[in-house]
């Protein structure tokens, strides 16, 4: 489990299917009310906490975003407590309850950044090699970042991809709707091919 924080109200969760499987939940699980997951959640926010300095009292917005083979990233936003005059003290508050309003989105398309072009084209070269010529390639909030869509893929080479794209870049939680509204589409098809060949 990896956490990093966005800004003063909000934290980014990185959570492998490893940091699942551990707690015996499954990736479906998360859609669900149990036990389980609940538990996660508070294991997070004591790990958000002590690492973070990351206070999750008060309601707070989750989203949750899986992706394929990496895992799932929740993205949690404190928001704003209303501190009525007529509240007594803030002990009555129970500090084990969040007020949650979670979304849940999946994206199929397997989406890595890169913070150096050097990273992505060594990525290129060893993915042109055996396993894909195709992908598309944004730059975005000062990253390069290469998109696939799996449909495209072969089955066997959809692990060796994510493995190659693991080594030299990192699984980010933006989606293919962001990149093609906030992002600049660097190489529009083929973007593996694209840096190989013209990169030595």
């Amino acid at each position: 489990m990896r956490m990093e924080r966005l800004s003063q109200d909000k934290i980014r969760i990185f959570l492998t299917f490893d940091d699942l499987t551990e707690r015996g939940i499954q990736k479906e699980d998360m859609w669900r009310e149990i036990p389980k997951v609940h538990e996660l959640f508070s294991e997070m926010m004591d790990q958000a906490y002590s690492e973070l300095g990351f206070d999750a009292s008060g309601p707070l917005a989750v989203e949750v975003f899986a992706m394929p083979a990496q895992g799932m990233v929740v993205i949690v936003t404190r928001g704003k407590v209303d501190k009525d005059s007529d509240s007594s003290s803030d002990d009555e508050i129970d500090e084990e309850v969040y007020e949650m309003e979670v979304t849940l989105e999946q994206s199929e398309a397997i989406i890595y950044r890169f913070r150096d072009i050097e990273d992505a084209i060594g990525a290129a070269k060893m993915l042109s090699a055996h396993l894909t010529e195709e992908g598309r390639m944004y730059r975005y909030q000062n990253h390069w970042i290469l998109c696939f869509d799996p449909a495209s893929l072969e089955s066997g080479s959809y692990h060796a991809l994510i493995a190659v794209l693991a080594e030299f870049g990192e699984a980010t939680s933006v989606t293919p709707a962001v990149l093609e509204e906030y992002g600049k589409l660097v190489i529009g098809s083929n973007a593996v091919k694209v840096l190989a060949d013209n990169f030595s």
